[in-house]
């Protein structure tokens, strides 16, 4: 490719329409051009790359082996600018605009429940939400606020404490009848959280228990994984009784034993140094805080 001639936009998206497709005329359709249109981008975008980026088998058009790798790029690279752009459309006024990540199920169970509170206070706010559940660096992300679990030592960022993480037993009230004593769970399914590899084996050591093969038993990507397959009588869960309240209010799961676990981690608030100062960075860290002292007192 030239230096200074890089492949144009419509070539980089009639190419990947193509390639999805399997062919030039369903690609023209939806790109709302001439089947020749379309032809002539593939054939410049080919000629810039020199590479052939298709082969005719039969009727249709296939990939190369150079095409395909060059697909998977462009296709994903055409996914982030589309995101990009939707979230700058989104921003509209940057001061009226809170971008924070979460944990997914933290998320879904505990903190979008919560956020009509913390928009009655800060009417005309826009609090746009995006999971992560890996390590990232504030620097190279959008994110005004991010809540994870762990420890405060958050390279370039202000860490505030939430709450920590007690984990109790759950299963589906049938399954809970065969469990009549704590030793009755060596008969048992375990369902683990994978990011949480040995909460049981802290638990049965816990209650100096020895069932052997304490990491027996599926594991979910996902606390709400585990709560849905404990719901449906799959096994026994460890979950932290925060993210399971509705659940355990309405029935569709039962603590078997009483006994819970204590773990090492909590949930954190961070905020990156360079945007913790902001007005509305302060009041959702403030908030936040506030909402998880209230959580605490009532679990």
């Amino acid at each position: 490719m030239r230096r200074g001639h890089p492949a144009s936009m419509s070539c980089l998206i009639a190419f990947e329409c193509v390639a999805r497709h399997g062919g030039v005329s369903r690609a023209a359709a939806e790109l709302n051009l001439t089947q020749s249109a379309v032809s002539r981008q593939i054939l410049q975008l080919e000629a810039e790359l020199g590479a052939a980026l298709f082969k005719r088998v039969r009727q249709r058009l296939v990939l190369t082996e150079a095409g395909a790798v060059y697909a998977a790029d462009v296709r994903r690279i055409l996914a982030e600018l589309a995101d990009t752009t939707y979230r700058a459309m989104g921003l509209g006024g940057e001061d009226q605009t809170l971008n924070i990540t979460v944990l997914p199920t933290f998320g879904a169970r505990w903190l979008v429940p919560r956020l009509p509170r913390f928009q009655a206070r800060w009417p005309g706010v826009t609090v746009n939400v995006d999971t992560s559940v890996i390590p990232f660096d504030f620097a190279d992300s959008p994110y005004d606020a991010a809540i994870q679990f762990g420890a405060t030592d958050w390279a370039g960022a202000e860490s505030t404490f939430l709450i920590g993480e007690t984990m109790v037993c759950v299963c589906s009230p049938a399954y809970a009848r065969a469990l009549k004593t704590e030793r009755d769970l060596q008969h048992a399914t375990l369902l683990h959280q994978t990011t949480r590899p040995t909460a049981w084996t802290n638990w049965l050591e816990q209650g100096d228990l020895d069932l052997g093969q304490a990491f027996r038993g599926p594991r979910f990507a996902q606390f709400s994984m585990v709560a849905q397959a404990a719901t449906a009588g799959m096994g026994v869960g460890l979950i932290p009784r925060f993210l399971v309240e509705a659940e355990l209010a309405a029935g569709a799961i039962v603590t078997p034993f009483a006994r819970s676990l204590a773990t090492q981690g909590a949930y954190y608030v961070a905020s990156p140094e360079t945007r913790s100062t902001k007005p509305l960075v302060r009041a959702f860290v403030a908030w936040v805080a506030e909402e998880a002292q209230t959580s605490a007192r009532l679990e």
